[in-house]
């Protein structure tokens, strides 16, 4: 696949004020130049080692975030090169990122996973423990959360809309409940359903397909 300029341009304003991050998973280091030269400055990695590749590859100015399932085991790899990892979905992998962040002395931005909809083929927190996990986040000094992450169901796009409601709903529930913490992020809508997840209060959309063409076209 390759970036398609006049769409990844369309979107960026298309967004706005949302944040666009790329999710570059089905793509090689010169396209995310390719990214960085039409105005698109976060790219979004769903696996460790196809990250790490593109990391020592690509030499532009652009942000690396984590958009994928992390397994601990990885936390120690992408700890000193990503600002922002969306997919915490755990109390190990809590552990784990203040654990790693801890030996470098950074504090690392995240975004709490929540399983939302209650599938069975997610990962994420429910809704229901979420005062737990941030109750948990208190003695963890070198992790940051800076609010919620989630995937809506493979249904009709409008359907989805409740789905996106519901987060929106909860992010301001905890900014209620824990006003010391700066939960000011959505990470939600991906190619399929990103226009009404801005609709819902997404400030971050996750955009891989519709960036790109296929090498056919």
């Amino acid at each position: 696949m390759y970036v398609n300029e006049e769409a990844v341009k369309r979107i960026i304003e298309e967004v706005k004020p949302a944040t666009l991050v790329a999710a570059t998973k089905y793509v090689d280091a010169k396209e995310i130049d390719k990214l960085e030269a039409c105005g698109c400055m976060i790219y979004g990695e769903n696996r460790v080692q196809a990250f790490l590749e593109k990391y020592e590859q690509y030499h532009g100015k652009g942000h690396w975030h984590f958009i994928g399932t992390l397994q601990c085991n990885k936390v120690k790899y992408i700890i000193d090169k990503v600002e922002l990892i969306h997919s915490v979905n755990t109390y190990k992998l809590i552990d784990e990122i203040e654990k790693q962040a801890g030996k470098i002395n950074k504090i690392m931005d995240i975004l709490l996973q929540v399983n939302i909809a209650k599938e069975e083929s997610k990962h994420g927190f429910e809704r229901e423990e979420m005062h737990e996990v941030m109750d948990y986040l208190k003695d963890k000094p070198h992790i940051h959360v800076k609010g919620l992450m989630m995937m809506a169901p493979h249904i009709d796009e409008e359907q989805t809309r409740t789905y996106f409601r519901q987060t929106k709903e909860l992010l301001n529930e905890l900014k209620e409940s824990y006003p010391d913490h700066d939960l000011c992020e959505l990470s939600m809508g991906m190619s399929n359903d990103f226009p009404i997840a801005l609709e819902e209060g997404s400030t971050m959309v996750r955009i891989g397909r519709a960036l790109f063409k296929e090498d056919n076209q």
